[in-house]
């Protein structure tokens, strides 16, 4: 399987499996690499590792990886880790060609009346990283996003299936992702659902792959931290304006049905 980048869409090249390796006091950007896989009938652990293969990232996100995924460890190697969604047979994975600084953590977000929905989130000390895969409700994912910032630190991103259509309005959060589309509803409507947001940290370079066997195309990014990263002040500020806009969102109001998936 062939996951090479579509002609119209930006070069990007395998970097090394270290995360910032070091040369002459430059760090190279890190690659991640997110796909929804489509739980059952989509991508199997012998297509991601053919992901893998071709892209050789620092770390792939999954969406809808069911617990087969894990298999995934017998092809290629490297860590993995896998948060479930309450009493779903799928939900987020993590996998990287290197140990983690910490293990992944997972939090709970506010849920949809049939799907409850969490968040894993990777500190790798330079940056945090969060793999999501938000409800469809336009109003429920955009508090379960207000709901992930809080938990970073000030340099950070967010990837995922957002399942949001239009910006997603995250003070201090910059769309650093490709802009194509990735998923395709019905076979009809093109939508960019999967998506990177991003705090403190600069993307040097972007693509979107292939589909596969999945109803999404996976997403490249390159990123590396930001130049205004080091103003430790700045970072602060937005830190306690995702804090205040937490504070203002108040007590949870009823949520609209969240349908399966």
């Amino acid at each position: 399987m062939n996951f090479a980048a579509d002609p119209a869409c930006p070069g990007h090249a395998p970097i090394s499996e270290t995360p910032f390796p070091q040369a002459d006091g430059v760090r190279s950007p890190f690659k991640i690499v997110s796909w929804n896989l489509l739980r059952r009938t989509g991508a199997a652990a012998d297509d991601v590792a053919a992901l893998v293969a071709q892209e050789k990232p620092d770390l792939l996100l999954m969406q809808e990886a069911t617990r087969a995924i894990g298999f995934l460890l017998d092809r290629i190697g490297g860590y993995y880790a896998w948060a479930p969604l309450p009493g779903r047979i799928h939900g987020l994975a993590m996998w990287s060609p290197t140990p983690w600084p910490v293990p992944p953590r997972v939090i709970a977000l506010p849920s949809g009346a049939l799907v409850h929905r969490v968040c894993q989130i990777l500190d790798l000390g330079e940056f945090g990283i969060a793999n999501v895969h938000l409800s469809h409700g336009q109003m429920l994912n955009r508090r379960q996003l207000r709901r992930i910032v809080a938990e970073l630190p000030p340099r950070a991103a967010v990837l995922g299936d957002y399942n949001i259509v239009g910006p997603a309005l995250i003070p201090g959060f910059r769309d650093v992702g490709p802009r194509r589309p990735t998923h395709a509803m019905v076979e009809v409507l093109p939508l960019r659902l999967d998506r990177c947001l991003a705090r403190g940290l600069v993307c040097h370079d972007h693509a979107v792959l292939p589909r596969g066997p999945s109803d999404h195309r996976p997403i490249v990014v390159h990123l590396g931290p930001a130049p205004e990263a080091h103003a430790p002040g700045r970072l602060r500020g937005m830190a306690a304006a995702v804090a205040r806009l937490r504070r203002a969102d108040g007590p949870a109001r009823p949520a609209r049905r969240d349908p399966p998936g």
